[in-house]
């Protein structure tokens, strides 16, 4: 009897990994894109938007092709999102993203959404029209500033103080009342 219990226990046992609690879990609203890393870390300098390809220099441009420079922002909050026209959760986001960001445009916040892995700029264009989105849209066509930022799934968000120091990342979408909790101290100071 006793062998028989062992055995069933061992049949009906799951084979795969146990889950880490520390990562986004299915159901989350989070879209893996790539192998999990640990990321970007609280209290470390946010890096610039660039990033090494093939052994050249790429920079984040927005849908007209000009750069887009962390370091221009300087001195100002900056949420940053990484986020795709075709990801769920993304789309369900949007309206949040553009809620917030016009309540608090007047208090210095920079909000530069990061598309990745779209087809072209010209769709992201479309996809910003369609909904109205006024914030900055960035077209990492490479992927390179994503990876970059170390980040590996969609959305991402960090939350960069007027220093520079990255003060809060999220690994998911935020409601509008999150987002106002992390930007509060950010716009505070």
């Amino acid at each position: 009897m006793v062998v028989v219990g062992l055995l069933l226990a061992l049949i009906t046992m799951p084979i795969a990994r146990p889950v880490d609690p520390a990562l986004p879990q299915p159901g989350s609203g989070f879209v893996p894109v790539s192998e999990p890393t640990e990321g970007l870390q609280v209290g470390s300098l946010a890096p610039e938007f660039t990033a090494m390809v093939d052994g050249r220099l790429v920079t984040l441009t927005d849908l007209d092709g000009q750069p887009i420079r962390l370091a221009d922002l300087r001195g100002r909050p900056v949420w940053i999102n990484f986020w795709a026209t075709w990801c769920a959760p993304c789309q369900e986001e949007t309206p949040i993203l553009r809620e917030v960001y016009e309540t608090h445009e007047h208090q210095g916040l920079a909000l530069v959404a990061i598309s990745v892995q779209e087809t072209s700029a010209e769709d992201v264009r479309r996809y910003a029209e369609t909904y109205g989105l006024d914030y900055t849209i960035g077209f990492d066509a490479t992927s390179a500033v994503f990876r970059a930022y170390q980040a590996y799934g969609l959305p991402t968000q960090l939350f960069v103080d007027r220093d520079g120091v990255i003060r809060a990342v999220v690994k998911g979408p935020l409601s509008e009342i999150q987002a106002e909790r992390i930007l509060a101290p950010l716009l505070a100071e």
